[in-house]
């Protein structure tokens, strides 16, 4: 078994059915959103040859996720969260299906297709801090991480397969078909949601003592549902791992998220094609797969926050190495080895996220990580096409990824406990404190000082 769980650990496969449809239905919609992805790209970049244009795709998604995605941490600490995800999940279907009509009927506004795709966003977004809770109650504790690397892949195969699909789409049926692909994808998702267990959350009550101390936050359930987001806000920012862990990947997103400049880089250097296009994305997702492949080694790294800072250092470089690249084969490897960096980050971050946050708050931290860890590289896009329109996308891209690199030994520097984190031996209960914070094994009392956040 430790041979074999060197590489990918398929367990929580065998283990959780209700894990697999979810698995299943979550990789058909993650093919389909990538498939859409490209889809938008180039209809943007068709309708207005400019940048900005392409910028302005992560400004329409990337206001949304923030939004709708604080909103849905709440949501998520709240009421069911099954009900949440099959409720969003139908939106993100409709959406769906009006990009599909919008491109069947020749539309030529990008205000129209910005629009439909903010509408598809906030669904996703609302839905998405309920959705990440979900490994953690469907997964044995020793599980968790291996779920969450299982995930992880397939959004990585996804990305192999859904841009090289959509070039081959697009290019023989035009967008209409490409969004028709994602519309279907996501009904698959919506079947599997369907199927899983109910999940309401675990209200403060049950761990509000542990969490709060003389329960002034969480006495009772009732206590934790009047004052919602300020209990988890507290948790967030009283644990140095868990902010420091956050910073870390939005300054890798913020700084130097790439995709804004693909149709740019691929117009002056490469031709233009729909198919090259597609193959900077698949390139990402190439690197992604090998490391996922590998994510049974990934998960049982105990120093995590240093991987974490480790790889989305190497995130920032590779993708100021890709805007140096002339030759495809460079410029692809280039890409490859940013998504490599970008699963060993993920990975370790959402695991340590996980872990280190109690039921009844993980609703509303999971709302944070995942504004970070979606809006932040959309808003990172619409930062790389306003620079790119001032200089150039080789400019914006090199600038970025270095300024990346720089922030991020910042946050090393300045974040001892996430830099010496180490996870449990063996993926034991999160009741175990961590050997390298055990002063943060714990959530801090409402009105006490945590001993790591007077350090800092």
């Amino acid at each position: 078994m430790k041979a074999r769980i060197r590489f990918l650990d398929v367990r929580p496969l065998r283990s959780s059915p209700p894990f697999r449809d979810l698995w299943i239905g979550s990789t058909a919609s993650q093919l389909g959103a990538q498939v859409s992805t490209v889809a938008v790209l180039a209809q943007v970049w068709q309708l207005t040859g400019s940048p900005v244009g392409t910028g302005l795709i992560g400004l329409a998604t990337g206001l949304p996720m923030a939004l709708f995605g604080l909103l849905g941490g709440s949501l998520a600490d709240a009421v069911d969260r099954r009900t949440v995800v099959r409720t969003t999940t139908a939106g993100q279907l409709l959406a769906a299906a009006g990009l599909c009509v919008q491109a069947l009927a020749g539309n030529r506004s990008v205000l129209l297709l910005l629009v439909l795709v903010a509408a598809e966003t906030a669904c996703g977004a609302l839905g998405a801090p309920a959705r990440r809770t979900f490994p953690v109650r469907l997964l044995p504790d020793g599980q968790v991480a291996a779920g969450i690397a299982l995930t992880n892949i397939s959004f990585q195969a996804a990305m192999l397969a859904g841009p090289a699909l959509a070039g081959l789409i697009i290019a023989r049926w035009h967008f209409a078909a490409a969004y028709a692909v994602q519309a279907a994808a996501v009904a698959v998702s919506v079947l599997a949601v369907v199927r899983l267990p109910s999940m309401p959350p675990e209200r403060a009550g049950a761990e509000g003592t542990a969490d709060a101390g003389t329960g002034t936050e969480g006495t009772a359930g009732a206590a934790g549902a009047r004052r919602p987001a300020r209990g988890g806000w507290r948790i967030l920012l009283r644990r140095r791992t868990l902010w420091g862990s956050m910073a870390t990947d939005l300054a890798a997103t913020l700084l130097a998220m790439p995709v804004s400049l693909f149709p740019m880089v691929n117009e002056l250097r490469f031709g233009g094609s729909s198919r090259t296009l597609g193959l900077f994305l698949s390139a990402v997702a190439v690197g992604g797969i090998v490391a996922g492949l590998l994510s049974g080694t990934v998960t049982r790294w105990r120093r995590s926050g240093l991987v974490q800072l480790t790889a989305a250092g190497v995130w920032g470089a590779a993708l100021a190495g890709f805007g140096l690249a002339a030759p495809l084969w460079l410029a692809l490897g280039c890409l490859a080895v940013a998504g490599a960096a970008d699963t060993v980050s993920v990975v370790t971050r959402s695991a340590l996220v996980q872990r280190e946050t109690p039921d009844a708050y993980r609703g509303r931290v999971s709302s944070v990580e995942h504004v970070i860890g979606v809006a932040g590289p959309e808003l990172g896009n619409f930062r790389g096409g306003l620079v790119a329109s001032a200089t150039s996308a080789p400019f914006s891209l090199v600038a970025g990824g270095l300024s990346a690199c720089l922030v991020i030994a910042a946050v090393g520097v300045a974040n001892a406990p996430l830099r010496a984190y180490r996870t449990p031996p063996h993926e034991p209960s999160e009741a175990e404190p961590s050997e390298a914070e055990p002063s943060e094994a714990e959530p801090t009392e409402a009105g006490a000082a945590d001993p790591a956040s007077a350090a800092g």
